[in-house]
Parts: C-alpha cells; structure tokens; sequence
C-alpha cells in the first residue's frame, strides 16, 4: 500500500441510452460569443429536433452562462473541465453555427472514446462552415477520428439521411470520388522538369519563414512542426510581435505619409469616418502603413522569404489591423519601402509572400506558388481565402471564398478595383482598414497544404472566377461581410459537399494564370515541385495533366 496520498481517479458518469452530448465551441472574444449566441442556439435547436424525430435525446454538456451571456465553451480549460463530465464512450456532437477555437474542445476530443460528429448550419452570414472546417482540419492533423455534417436546418433529405447513417452507424461516408493521387509524371516535360529543379534549389539553398506569434485563433491545423518542415528547405525564424510594434513606433510620419499619397494616385478608395469606435480614420490606416514598413524591415533583417503576423489575439488591443499591410505585401505593385539608412529598396520588384494569421500550410503553398509563378513570368500574387460559404447561380456553384480582410491588388483588377473599409468592431476594437474589392474574372488554380497521418500533404484542383451582376455579387457580400474582399469561385469538377467533406482547413489557397492551358501548365510543375519534396500530392476534380 503506498505511503502516498494518490489522486483520486476521474470518475465520468455512465451514457444515457440513445442520447447525444452536445458541446458548443466559440471564440476567445466575448464581444463575438454575446452577438453569435443567438445564432448559435438556432442552430442547436435545430439539430436538436432532427435528432429527436430519429428518437433520440440531446443533452447539453455545458450550460449557458448567465453572466458571460452566451452558452459558448470560451476557453481550453472550460472546454477540458465540460470533457470530464461527459461519458466517454458517448456519442458527442459539437455543433458549430460561428467561428470557433479548436483547442477549447480538441484536449476533450483527442481523449474521447465515442463517435465525435461536428455539424455546422449552411449559411453566409455566421460562418459555422469557416469553424467546422478549422476543426476537422485540426483533427485530422490530430489522428481523432471524426464525422462532419451541414445543413441550413437539418430537415432537408440530404442532411436527414446522413444524420441517421451516423446514429445507426457512428460515421457518415461522404462522396470523395474526386479525390485521386498524382501519377507518375513525365521528367522530360517542361514543366515537370522545371517544378523539380525548383524542388531542389529549395531543398538545397533553404527558405526562411517569419512568423510573428505561432498558432493564431485556435488554428491547430495552421501550426506546423519543424520536423515537417526543414526535410523541405523550409526554417523557421520564430518573431515576436511585440518587436512588430516596436519598430512600427521608428517609422517616420514622412514615410507614413508618403505609402498613402501611393495608394491616392493609384486610385485606392479609403471609405473613412469621423468615429474611431466604428468607422475607418486616417490615424489607423498610417498605423498599418507603419507595420507595412515595419514587416518589411524585419523580414530584410532576418532574410525572410515569407512572413506571417497572428494579429489576433496578439495584437487587436495594440494596434490597428494588419490586413491593409497584408495585401500590400503580397502584391508584385506596392510602395516602395527603404532600408532604415535609406539606401536599399527592400525586396523591389517583388512580393514578400505573407500567410494571414500565421497559417503554416499557407506558407508552404505560397512560397512554392512563389517560385513556380515567378520562373513561369506570371503574376506571383497569390493569397488565402475563408472557404465561407456558397450558393448556385446560372446553373453552377459559385462559392464566396472570402478572407477576414486583404487580398493582392491585382486580385481585383488593380488599386483602382481597390478600396478599403473600417474592420468589424466585434472583432477589432481598434479598427484598421481593408484591402477588399471583388476579385476579377479568371482562370486560378487553388490548393491546400495539410497535415494528415502525421505527414504532408496537398490537394490541388482547378477553378475559375465567375463574373456575377453587380447586385449578386451585393447580395453575397450582405450575407456574409461586406467589408472583407470577395471572389465567386468555381471549381472544376468538385461538388459543394465534396469539397466540405475533403478540405481540412478552414482556408484555401488562390492564384490566377491568364488562361486556362497555362493554368493547366503552372499546376503540373506545382504538383512536380511537391513531389519531388515528398509530399503526398492529391489532384481534386478535372485537373488535366
């Protein structure tokens, strides 16, 4: 018998019969869990009622929180002290109609015993689909075996069927017949043969990473581990972003002042106010010309060949939003930005890839893209977007790919296609302008670098940006953000519910080519260049190789 005074061992209470638990995963900001709740419980109605006309019961594993003002599980340790109370082999659904923090519930779900299923309502205005998508991607990267489900209300056929497959069964087959991995290709085509040199003299010279803040917003699926990486030629250099803010403060106001008179004659449209709270303000647009500048510095002072800034959590109560230096990092036409002495433009001529909220699979992404676009004399300018939401439209699906504020200028048509409005104050308290617009017709490839089985992969497919009227493109914009950039995607070959049921992650990476067969052409030396680095390459939908 041991002399020590042991832990008491956890004691879980024992399952109901034919009873789901459900959990409710929200975001770190309370502004945004208070004015999300009331969509948040439509939604668990909902699902509640279609449960139960299969004959099932629905217990809530937490409860609404009377002083918070919202139901939401707000943090990890909320979401490990909610984990102990439920039954471990229980069925559990977390149900997700907002944006939400994947580490609040995945300690829970990485330990649980029963079937997880995560379901998400199909609307633009909430973005439930952008959180189911962040947290099956962090799942899948986790090895926690999960099922994912959709629906505007979950009283549709589709939706109904699934829901009572995985209630008879604990998982839902989904549709991936788009999916199919890269033959073998060709080493004497051009193209193969250019997307592996340019493997190689990654592989061989190695490519630096700045990231300011790792693992921004819950995104576990967005963090990736140096020993994924370096086998690439990609390094690390971990930057703090209170070192951002630091040399944002050394900026001049002549240089400031001198990034906006650039945008002014280019056109750029800034919708500005007078209220700080809620509108757009001169102030905050010379702050974020400031961490432009700052960005810039930084990443000549390193060698960075990327660079990615969290901005939330670390910075939203610092400074104004990093999205309008975002876009203009990533555009091949932006101001020009001198080393501190004067003397040298810092990367001229050329973008300085940036990944928006630190995302580690964009980084990778963007930086091939980089390289393959460039050697191929095409635009680089290449960008993440918000996978948001989506509707038909003359007969095809167009999706609202739309990320939380810039895309490059060139994505639009140019900084006279360009404007720039105030963030939402839910999210950015000290506001910070856009760099929006609706992005151009045209022929782009997207992708995604991702991690599953504990290796890397990537899938690649081929779209084309849609032209909508004017008031469509409105409408879409209405139901989801207006403020934030827009592109009406399409893409070939791949349905609305193959693409939820396959990506793992909340983003999709996007670039243009001029026209399709060059389209075509700057896939397959991308498909090259990651194989030849060892990633598992997946080709979704019509891709011709």
């Amino acid at each position: 018998m041991s002399t020590y005074a042991l832990p008491t061992p956890l004691s879980r209470p024992e399952a109901k019969p034919k009873t789901l638990y459900t959990v409710a995963s929200g975001d770190l900001r309370p502004s945004a869990n208070v004015k999300c709740w009331p969509t948040q419980r439509r939604l668990e109605e909902d699902f509640a009622a279609a449960a139960q006309s299969f004959g099932w019961s629905i217990e809530r594993a937490h409860p609404f929180d009377e002083e918070k003002g919202h139901g939401f599980i707000d943090s990890q340790r909320a979401g490990i002290e909610v984990f102990k109370n439920i039954p471990a082999d229980a069925p559990v659904v977390v149900v997700d109609a907002v944006w939400q923090y994947s580490h609040h519930v995945l300690p829970g779900l990485r330990t649980h015993r029963g079937p997880i299923l995560v379901v998400a309502n199909w609307a633009g205005d909430f973005p439930g689909l952008v959180g189911l998508l962040g947290l099956t991607g962090s799942m899948t990267k986790a090895q926690v075996d999960y099922s994912a489900l959709w629906s505007a209300d979950f009283t549709d056929a589709w939706a109904r069927a699934k829901l009572g497959e995985w209630l008879e069964t604990g998982t839902i087959e989904h549709d991936q017949s788009h999916v199919r991995d890269l033959p073998a290709l060709d080493p004497e085509r051009d193209e193969v043969e250019l997307g592996t040199a340019l493997a190689r003299q990654l592989r061989d010279e190695k490519a630096i990473i700045g990231v300011f803040d790792e693992g921004c917003m819950g995104m576990y699926n967005a963090i990736f581990d140096d020993e994924l990486l370096n086998p690439l030629g990609i390094y690390k250099e971990r930057l703090s972003q209170s070192a951002l803010v630091a040399e944002m403060k050394k900026v001049s106001d002549d240089e400031k002042c001198a990034i906006k008179r650039w945008l002014d004659e280019r056109g750029f449209t800034f919708h500005f106010g007078s209220d700080p709270a809620t509108e757009l303000t001169e102030d905050q647009v010379l702050s974020q010309f400031a961490m432009y500048i700052a960005a810039l510095r930084i990443a000549d002072d390193f060698g960075l060949d990327a660079v990615g800034i969290q901005y939330q959590q670390g910075l939203k109560d610092t400074v104004p939003a990093s999205d309008l230096a975002e876009g203009l990092l990533n555009n091949v036409e932006r101001p020009a930005v001198f080393s501190r002495d004067g003397q040298r433009e810092l990367y001229a001529g050329h973008p300085l890839p940036h990944f928006n909220e630190v995302d580690e699979g964009v980084a990778v992404d963007a930086l091939v893209t980089n390289r393959i676009w460039t050697a191929m004399g095409l635009d680089p300018a290449t960008t993440l977007h918000d996978i948001r939401w989506g509707e038909e439209y003359d007969g095809e699906f167009v999706w609202v790919f739309e990320i939380s504020g810039s895309v490059p200028a060139s994505h639009n048509g140019g900084y006279d296609k360009s404007y720039s409005m105030r963030q939402p104050p839910m999210f950015f308290p000290l506001g910070g302008g856009t760099l929006s617009g609706c992005s151009k017709p045209g022929e782009i490839v997207w992708s995604r670098v991702f991690i599953m089985d504990g290796e890397l992969h990537v899938d690649l497919g081929r779209g084309h940006v849609a032209e909508l009227p004017a008031e469509e493109t409105q409408r879409r914009l209405d139901a989801t953000d207006p403020q934030w950039p827009i592109m009406h995607a399409v893409l070939h070959g791949v349905s609305r519910d193959q693409l939820m049921a396959r990506h793992k992650a909340n983003h999709a990476q996007v670039v243009y080519a001029p026209d399709a067969a060059t389209a075509d052409r700057a896939l397959l030396a991308k498909a090259a260049f990651f194989a030849e680095l060892g990633v598992h390459v997946h080709l979704c939908g019509d891709v011709a190789m």
